[in-house]
């Protein structure tokens, strides 16, 4: 009767809602289902089930959300139990808010609530995390595993329905509200839950629920994505240009916690990952054990070098492919720049500099570019082929490695690395990964990753100076990463835009940034957003993991030309500004910028 029609649903355009609240109709059953069952009708309609012992009613996955939920009229119409067949997606800490609204569900009315919900990746950006549970008077009872590979779970529990009743007692607001709510047609059924002779068997106990932190879900969700991913597409494995940096990184260890995962689910006797790792791997009696060995047959690494590379990156490129096992390749990348430029330089008889040689910022940006650009193009041409060269089946997937932040505020090359078949980091923040790799190197033992971690971000696509990065991420985009989260929520999940934006930046960043900052920096971002805005159109498909994520293609439907001088709004900025100002007594100046 409710549907999922925002952010990542679009339910209404293939279902309509059942709109006649407590009404049932005969329905004509299919002469096959006929056949099977012996009955030519069925009721239809909005009704709840009556057993021998109790009444049973049901929701469908948003009707749980909403703020006029069925289960708070059946439960005052006396339903004591409360089934939901649910499609509720991960993202970075839901699992908190989802199960504090199964145990709300039951805590104000009393009640059991028996949540069931899918497991895996929808063919598209979203992973459901499992987390079946079932619920009793407000308390936990049950809790299902949130990632796992088994396709199948079922969860068990035994409860008394006396201490719904005796719970529902207690409450003398819910009993009078009961008798002025309308009544639900039931469908009695010819059977009990429970039996006669029960009477021994013992009640199951509330627990507590065991939440993963930020750093176990990106480390398990995102991976249990990337399997499903690689098994139903029916290739050899992933290719990753791996640059040496935390994003890069971070998607290699990913893979690597997907290899310890799919070794862990086999050794548990998961016929079923069995089957599909020899499928990949075309070997009929290969058995993976050890996580680094498997890393190795479905894992392919790449270093592309170029002249602007340092020797520090490819060592931790190198490191780190070694502890984890993948197949690592080293190239460069300065032949085929080299040609690519001298195209253009004998069409059009004129050579573009790198800035710290007397080039414009346009020649700059050019020439980091086409450094950034090949590595796309050479990145699909090794996953096609590298197997092959190797004597080895299949082809690879291609995976990217570019955070939420910089899709963001769109600092990528359009059709470069960040191109590839599937982004598991895509919608990551930069704060929530480098406090990944954090985790990876304790809990995976990979030392590789602490030079990593300590390493400014650096696209590494500027000339070296005296062998050293001299480009750095947060000074090419003119702000930090924690800014750009903020930024990144207050757009999406508070709706602000520029003129909002700055009203709640002003008090949030009161003790750090004046309001003519805060100005400037408002003003920065989006002029930079509404640049690149257009790069959202070609985006790698990207786990869903952040509610603020850029995605133009089902999550965040916004424009992809805007107006960048944004001058009513950002003129709206300065007379606040002014106002501000003039009421601390400072010289008021005419723009903000």
């Amino acid at each position: 009767m409710m549907l999922a029609n925002t952010g990542n649903y679009r339910e209404l355009r293939w279902f309509t809602p059942w709109s006649r609240a407590r009404f049932v109709e005969e329905y004509f059953l299919p002469r096959m289902i006929q056949e099977v069952t012996g009955q030519e009708t069925v009721l239809f309609g909005d009704a709840v089930l009556a057993t021998k012992d109790t009444c049973l009613g049901s929701e469908i996955c948003e009707e749980l959300w909403a703020p006029n939920s069925p289960h708070i009229e059946m439960g005052l119409d006396g339903v004591e139990i409360f089934t939901n067949s649910s499609g509720s997606h991960h993202v970075l800490r839901k699992a908190h808010t989802r199960v504090n609204v199964v145990n709300s569900a039951t805590a104000k009315s009393g009640g059991i609530y028996v949540l069931a919900n899918q497991k895996g990746c929808d063919g598209d950006r979203l992973y459901y995390d499992g987390c079946a549970m079932i619920s009793m008077n407000g308390d936990t009872i049950a809790q299902g595993s949130q990632f796992s590979l088994n396709d199948v779970e079922v969860l068990v529990a035994t409860l008394d329905l006396e201490d719904v009743r005796s719970y529902r007692a207690e409450i003398s607001c819910r009993n009078l509200e009961a008798s002025k709510v309308n009544s639900y047609p039931r469908i009695k059924v010819n059977f009990a839950l429970s039996c006669s002779d029960d009477i021994c068997v013992p009640a199951c106990e509330p627990i507590q629920w065991r939440y993963h932190s930020p750093e176990e879900e990106i480390c398990l969700g995102p991976a249990c994505w990337l399997w499903d991913y690689l098994r139903r597409s029916n290739q050899a494995g992933f290719f990753l240009p791996l640059s040496g940096g935390i994003d890069s990184s971070a998607t290699a260890c990913i893979v690597y916690s997907m290899c310890r995962q799919v070794c862990l689910a086999v050794k548990n006797g998961n016929q079923d990952v069995l089957a599909d790792v020899r499928r990949i791997v075309n070997d009929e009696t290969y058995t993976p054990v050890d996580s680094q060995e498997f890393c190795g047959h479905i894992f392919t690494t790449c270093y592309m070098a170029s002249e602007n590379s340092s020797q520090d990156t490819y060592n931790r490129a190198k490191l780190l492919a070694e502890q984890i096992g993948s197949y690592h390749i080293n190239l460069n990348i300065d032949v085929a720049v080299k040609a690519i430029v001298g195209i253009f330089s004998m069409v059009m008889g004129r050579a573009p500099q790198f800035r710290v040689y007397g080039g414009s910022s346009r020649e700059n940006l050019a020439l980091q570019n086409v450094q950034a650009r090949i590595r796309m193009v050479l990145a699909y041409l090794f996953a096609q082929l590298s197997h092959w060269a190797r004597g080895m089946p299949g082809g690879l997937l291609v995976l990217g490695s570019a955070n939420v932040d910089e899709s963001l505020h769109g600092y990528l090359t359009k059709y470069d690395c960040s191109s590839a078949d599937i982004n598991p980091i895509g919608g990551i923040s930069k704060t929530d990964l480098r406090s990944f790799i954090q985790y990876c190197m304790e809990n995976f033992q990979l030392t590789a990753l602490r030079s990593i971690i300590s390493a400014p971000p650096t696209a590494e696509l500027e000339p070296l100076a005296d062998g050293q990065v001299s480009q750095t991420d947060e000074e090419d985009m003119g702000m930090t990463y924690t800014e750009l989260s903020v930024y990144g929520k207050l757009r999406k999940m508070a709706k602000a835009g520029p003129y909002g934006m700055f009203c709640k930046l002003i008090n949030m960043w009161k003790e750090i940034c004046t309001p003519r900052e805060v100005a400037s920096k408002v003003k920065h971002f989006f002029r930079m957003y509404s640049i690149n805005r257009h790069k959202m159109t070609t985006l790698t498909p990207a786990y869903h993991a952040e509610n603020y994520s850029p995605d133009d293609n089902r999550f965040d439907l916004r424009p992809f030309l805007y107006n960048s001088t944004w001058s009513w709004q950002f003129r709206s900025i300065d007379k606040q500004v002014s106002n501000l100002e003039s009421k601390e007594g400072k010289p008021v100046l005419e723009d903000v910028d």
